[in-house]
């Protein structure tokens, strides 16, 4: 009797046939266009890799039956295999992950060796002395990977895993502080939260980014940290703040570009809280003149310049304090993109006492630029 085939050898060759199908019909319509097919160039140039690579990048953005088919065949990829493409991982009950993310925690890599741009130690520690010349403190706080807080809904196994996620991380951590920089620890404010009965989840499902409850949680600790070290007194601002609903598809989910698998997935609901001026009965804006400056990446951009404006962490951290804040915010670039934008604007430390840093924990490896030393002008 013969053997049975594998359902994926015929996946195979269906998959096959339909390349080779969006193949052949793309040099059709360039002939009967009157175009010499693209393909041609690959016999009319050396086959370096830079040419090869341009081939590639005008293949891909001029195949317009590619461009209609690659959509559904990466559903079918979702569908049949749970494949969700380059940037995101599906873990469990509709839980995205950030690949990135995911490789930081389970590929092994060291902070001193050739995988970044320069030193994080050497970076972070020489940034708190700068600012030190100035008079001006430095608070360190690192948001932790969602797989880090959340392993078990990345996989079921990952949930049995005794002790810290991330061995690593708080190895470099733990460095920092015995470098005397002072850090605020979610790892540890989001273990608590998570052990207590009925907590809301700290991070959005199909999102790389904390909840709005994860946010708040954060601003409290900096605050309760600033005022404990003696490094703040609270202003007489008053603050209140005033429910907002936010339904959108998160940001791992969209980076699949795939809109039929969004389909697939209802919008997530967010139960956020803007932040408002009590005497102006405006939302929170920043304060270019505070003694406090915020820096950090996208942790700091959600609910405070998206959906819903003034609800994020720099707008619940002013509320917690009683004062305005001052904050540079750069989408991915917390690692060394941040300083160098605050080095080219030094009348920003103007009048500063503190100095709050957030950077995602992947950036530890991952920063862009990496940790790069940024020497802050003269005064």
């Amino acid at each position: 009797m013969a053997a049975r085939r594998s359902p994926c050898i015929y996946l195979s060759v269906l998959f096959v046939a339909m390349i080779a199908a969006v193949a052949v019909s793309q040099i059709a319509l360039e002939l009967r266009a009157g175009d010499s097919p693209q393909i041609a160039e690959l016999f009319r140039q050396k086959p370096t890799r830079a040419n090869l690579r341009r081939l590639e990048s005008s293949l891909e953005s001029g195949c317009r039956i590619g461009q209609m088919v690659r959509p559904w065949m990466q559903l079918a990829r979702f569908v049949l295999f749970e494949d969700a493409g380059d940037n995101a991982i599906l873990g469990r009950d509709g839980w995205f992950f950030y690949r990135p993310a995911v490789q930081y925690l389970i590929e092994p890599w060291s902070p001193e060796g050739g995988q970044t741009q320069g030193n994080v130690f050497d970076a972070i520690i020489s940034f708190r002395d700068e600012l030190a010349k100035r008079g001006i403190q430095l608070l360190v706080m690192p948001a932790p990977n969602k797989a880090s807080v959340y392993p078990e809904m990345l996989a079921d196994r990952a949930g049995e895993h005794a002790g810290p996620i991330n061995a690593t991380t708080t190895d470099i951590v733990t460095r920092l502080k015995q470098a005397g920089v002072e850090i605020v620890d979610l790892f540890e404010v989001y273990d608590l939260a998570k052990r207590r009965a009925g907590s809301p989840a700290c991070y959005l499902a199909q999102d790389s980014h904390w909840s709005p409850d994860g946010m708040r949680l954060a601003a409290e600790a900096v605050a309760n940290r600033l005022v404990d070290l003696g490094w703040i007194e609270k202003g007489p601002t008053r603050y209140e703040t005033r429910s907002a609903r936010v339904e959108r598809h998160g940001d791992v989910l969209r980076m699949m570009r795939v809109p039929q698998v969004e389909r697939l997935f209802e919008p997530q609901r967010m139960d956020c809280t803007q932040v408002i001026d009590m005497e102006t009965g405006r939302p929170y804006a920043d304060d270019p003149n505070s003694p406090v400056l915020v820096l950090g990446d996208s942790f700091l951009r959600i609910f405070e310049r998206d959906e819903p404006g003034s609800g994020g962490f720099v707008a619940h951290l002013a509320s917690n304090l009683g004062f305005g804040l001052s904050s540079i915010v750069s989408d991915g670039g917390a690692s060394t993109l941040v300083r160098q934008q605050l080095a080219r604007r030094p009348a920003l430390l103007r009048g500063k006492t503190v100095v709050v840093w957030e950077f995602v924990e992947r950036d530890f490896r991952f920063g862009t630029e990496g940790w790069q030393r940024v020497p802050l002008p003269p005064e």
